[in-house]
This record gives structure tokens, sequence and C-alpha cells, in this order.
């Protein structure tokens, strides 16, 4: 490994970054995983609801939430709950950093203050990555940023980025693509193979807007054995089910997405809507899990139906009752409450 960050200067042992981290998603995982390349340990601060409320606006999700999910990303090493707004030398020192890495959240007060002023002064400061909003899309019913079948392969640059970075000690994470039309598998990238002694479980579903949720179910689905596939519909799948303009993320956003967190072992890219024997045999599965939440798949029979027959279906309650729909609507609360204030 490197002992040079990407701006070609020296590594620090252990490396800040902060942020709110609400709506987490793959834009905020390869910040993460950006900054982690300049240490060898990162220590990420989460900023409180009070603290958010009071100098950026209300959060989708609450800070217990936000907390969790942050922590369950792969290159996430400790987080510091109930973050100061502001990033001081005397945080980093507290925290013995070397020095702080941050994404796109640098803010300015009213005075035209920056939040980092203190660092930056201090030469302490190293620039971070940007990351993505995606609430623009929940309030629009727009259908252009969903993925056809022939741009799944530019796919390949950037999960071999977030899944297979040993540069950045991160576990590493297979990516399998299934290809319905002709029953194959095709592997785009490869990182841990299963043993011939794991039990391999496999869980499907559209994984859209990823919440404390889904992060539950499959921290409760790797329990069941020792390496964990994952299968993300494909953008037309979910839509035909959901309508609308689900799913609000495409394909690329929600593997991407799926990649980043520490349960996932294996990512299978549009995968089909009904577990079949090719699928079971293929990748040699001896459980397939379901979350308790009701399933919005009209094909939830056929999906499990061949699972069933052998005897390795099972159930697995996340105790969350988060949906993506919940989500949706908290995003489409905080917006009124916003505008209502206006």
């Amino acid at each position: 490994m490197t002992d040079l960050a990407p701006d070609g200067r020296k590594k620090g042992s252990r490396v800040w970054t902060d942020g709110c981290y609400d709506l987490l998603h793959y834009g905020h995982a390869s910040q993460l995983r950006f900054a982690k390349q300049f240490g060898k340990k990162l220590i990420v601060g989460v900023y409180n609801d009070e603290e958010i409320e009071l100098n950026n606006g209300l959060t989708v999700f609450e800070e217990e939430d936000r907390y969790r999910m942050v922590s369950a990303i792969k290159w996430v090493d400790e987080v510091v709950e109930d973050a100061p707004y502001i990033t001081s030398v005397a945080i980093l020192n507290q925290l013995d950093c070397d020095f702080c890495v941050p994404g796109d959240n640098t803010t300015q007060f009213d005075d035209g203050k920056d939040t980092y002023e203190e660092v930056r002064k201090s030469g302490r400061y190293r620039e971070g990555k940007h990351t993505n909003d995606f609430v623009s899309r929940i309030l629009q019913s727009t259908k252009t940023h969903f993925m056809k079948d022939n741009d799944i392969d530019e796919l390949k640059a950037k999960i071999k980025e977030l899944s297979m970075d040993s540069g950045v000690r991160s576990p590493w994470t297979r990516v399998s693509r299934f290809i319905s039309s002709t029953k194959q598998i095709q592997e785009l990238a490869e990182g841990r193979e299963p043993r011939p002694t794991d039990k391999v479980v496999y869980v499907c579903g559209a994984f859209d807007l990823f919440h404390v949720g889904h992060l539950e179910f499959l921290e409760e689905a790797k329990k069941l054995g020792d390496y964990l596939i994952v299968g993300v519909f494909g953008d037309e799948e979910v839509n035909k089910n959901k309508g609308g303009n689900y799913p609000i993320m495409n394909l690329r956003e929600r593997v991407l997405g799926v990649l980043a967190y520490k349960p996932v072992d294996e990512v299978l890219i549009g995968a089909p809507t009904v577990i079949h024997a090719d699928l079971l045999n293929r990748f040699k599965i001896k459980i397939v899990a379901e979350g308790t939440v009701e399933s919005e798949y009209l094909e939830k029979d056929d999906l499990y139906a061949e699972s069933k027959r052998r005897g390795i279906y099972t159930t697995v309650d996340s105790e969350s009752g988060m949906t993506t729909s919940c989500v949706i609507e908290r995003i489409i609360e905080c917006k009124n409450l916003l505008l209502r204030n206006v």
C-alpha cells in the first residue's frame, strides 16, 4: 500500500471528516472512501439533529439512524456522535487526528465565516470529494435517470473503485451481473469468493433510497450464514411493480450504495425477479431470506417458489418499520415545513 495520499502528500495515521450524512447514498460512501485514502483510520463526525436544524434545516433521518448508517460503511473506522458543526484544531487534537478531509458540506455562516476556516489556516485541511443530491428526483415525476441494459457495463470502473480497493483496506466485495436472456453470470469484479465451507445467504430487492431498515435487514440476513449475496433489481422491473418515477435511484446508484455496507459480500446486478434453480445452483445458495415488511412486488409468490420447494426459504425480522415510502413521505413533509416557514 502506498504511503502517499491522493494529493501526493504523506498519509496520516488518523483522518477526520464530518457532515450531516442525511439520506446517506453512494455519493457519501465515495466521499468516505476517498477520505480514507488519506490515512490508516477514518474518523467520521456526524452532527446531531439540533445542530443541523439550527444551521442547515430539517433532517429526513433522525440522528440515531444517521449514526448507525455511517458506522456501517466499509471505510469508516470510528463514528463521533454529536460532532461540532465547526471543525476546530481542538477537535482534531482531542481525537488525535492529523488533518481533516471534508466532503462538499463546507458551509458559511451569515457573517461569511467558513466552518473549516481554522483548520484551513492551520494547514490541517485536505481537499475532499463532492457528493450528490437525489431529493429533487423525489419531488419530480421523471424516469430520465433510469438505466438501460446496455448502460450496465459502465458500472465496471466505479464498482472496482468501491468494491475492490485494497489500497484503503476495506473488505472486498464481489460483483456479478445476471444476464436474464442467456441465464448466465458474468463476473464484473473479483473479490473474496465464498469458501467451500461457507453458508451462502441470498436476499434481493430494489434497495431504493437505502435506509436503516435495509441495513438492519442485511445485518440480520448475514447472521444466517457466512457469505451474503444481495440481488438488486433492474430499473424497469422496479418501475413495472411500483409505477410512478420509481426507482428514485437508478440501478447504478442502488448497486453502488449496497456495495458500501459491511454485511455485503457480493452484489448481483439486475437480479431476476424470480429466484430460479439456475441462480441457486450457480451461487451455491443455502439460504434465501426475505424481510417481514410487506413486499411491493407482484411476483412475490413466484419469486420464492423454488426456494420454498427446496426448503431453504426463511424470513428475517429487522425490527424496523422503515420503508422507502416512509422516507419519501418524510422528505415531502420536510419540504412542506420549510415552505410554510419561508
